[in-house]
């Protein structure tokens, strides 16, 4: 009897707890809104998904200190895809038929992102996706509830090649991932780069789960190349810098966005000094202008997720989490727990919108609404980001 009584007070302990966090402030009295979240919490990448799962963790607790949206709790379902997309599409359906969200923000990766598409389709149902690949929205007409927060690879190559025009560089390599981030990455690299009169002299890939790259970067140090164009998400990108220095490979190394975060530094070492890639502004926040309409959001941003979890852990792909929960919010304040109003809100609404990765203006033939003025050229030096102005 007094095991059972004390079954019943730990029972009743955790459920007062978790109805405390759902009404947090004190002011919330309506039903909780439900939005669902998958990430990349373990497997390849975690490095995107854990801060994601971070920034809404911290986002929730804000909202709900504040009285939660129009009097109704925040609550965000988070489940951990371990960084497969089968998993990715298993977890979108419990969300939307066993959980009742209104949205599904995430997932991190451009495979699994795209893996979900027909479900949410299906279901419609808005998901705002935290993966880069043009091929997540694209083409509008078929993606109609399908929206993201990232800046897209495809004005990630136009950076790179505004970068590229202003040097000598002539001819390149391409080291591209064989997942669906690393193919549209590639994809629009090879259509590009001849249209600006560079030369593609070596096109290599590799596997996501590849622990050494040297047989490609051996091939390429063979060719006439002046620079190796690197286009996947860590760890491959930090293998391949390291994989460069232990060849003794002195080629500039270019990266995607895909590696906008500290884990690239930490897993590349010294190897990490040197690299150039493009990167939405929150990793130089500091350095930007005083007018630039990002820098207070960005820094408060990092500030409040650098409380939490640690000194230099800020990075861009907590924010692409911040942006999508953020213009969810937004929708939510305006039209309530209705999923097509949300979805319209969404198309039609968000406009000059300052996020972590940009202003959005999204419309009905743009369901991402950046532009490529949202990079900057960052380079590696000293362990640290710099802006390349």
């Amino acid at each position: 009897m007094r095991r059972l009584l004390r079954l019943a007070v730990i029972s009743g302990l955790v459920t007062s707890l978790a109805m405390g966090m759902a009404s947090c402030g004190g002011t919330s009295s309506g039903s909780p809104y439900k939005v669902g979240a998958i990430f990349a919490v373990t497997g390849a990448n975690s490095p995107l998904g854990t801060p994601e799962k971070q920034t809404v963790e911290m986002m929730v607790e804000q909202i709900n200190a504040k009285g939660g949206i129009s009097g109704h709790p925040l609550q965000v379902i988070v489940y951990d895809n371990k960084s497969d997309a089968t998993e990715a599409v298993t977890l979108a359906k419990k969300l939307i038929e066993q959980d009742g969200v209104l949205a599904i923000i995430g997932p991190s990766g451009s495979t699994d992102s795209v893996a979900i598409v027909d479900t949410v389709m299906k279901a419609e149902t808005p998901l705002i996706t935290c993966a880069a690949s043009d091929a997540i929205t694209k083409p509008v007409s078929d993606r109609k509830w399908v929206f993201s927060t990232p800046q897209l690879s495809s004005l990630a190559v136009d950076r790179i090649i505004d970068y590229l025009t202003k040097t000598t560089i002539k001819k390149v390599a391409i080291l591209a991932d064989s997942n669906a981030f690393g193919s549209q990455g590639r994809d629009a690299l090879l259509a590009a780069l001849p249209k600006v009169g560079i030369t593609v002299s070596a096109d290599e890939k590799y596997n996501t789960n590849d622990t050494d790259m040297t047989a490609q970067l051996t091939k390429i140090k063979g060719t006439d190349a002046q620079a190796v164009i690197c286009w996947g998400t860590n760890p491959g990108p930090a293998l391949i810098a390291k994989n460069m220095q232990q060849l003794s490979m002195t080629l500039p190394l270019i990266n995607s966005h895909g590696i906008a975060n500290l884990s690239f530094i930490t897993l590349a070492g010294d190897a990490a000094n040197g690299v150039i890639f493009p990167a939405g502004k929150l990793l130089v926040a500091d350095q930007l202008d005083d007018s630039d309409p990002q820098k207070t959001l960005l820094l408060q941003y990092k500030k409040d997720f650098e409380a939490k979890n640690g000194a230099g852990t800020a990075n861009t792909f907590g924010g692409h989490a911040y942006d999508a929960l953020s213009i969810v919010v937004k929708a939510l304040t305006s039209v309530g727990a209705d999923k097509a109003k949300i979805r319209d809100y969404l198309e039609t609404n968000i406009k000059n919108f300052v996020g972590t990765g940009g202003v959005f203006n999204m419309s009905a033939t743009d369901h991402n609404g950046l532009v490529k003025d949202a990079f900057v050229m960052i380079k590696i030096s000293g362990g640290k980001w710099t802006w390349l102005k």
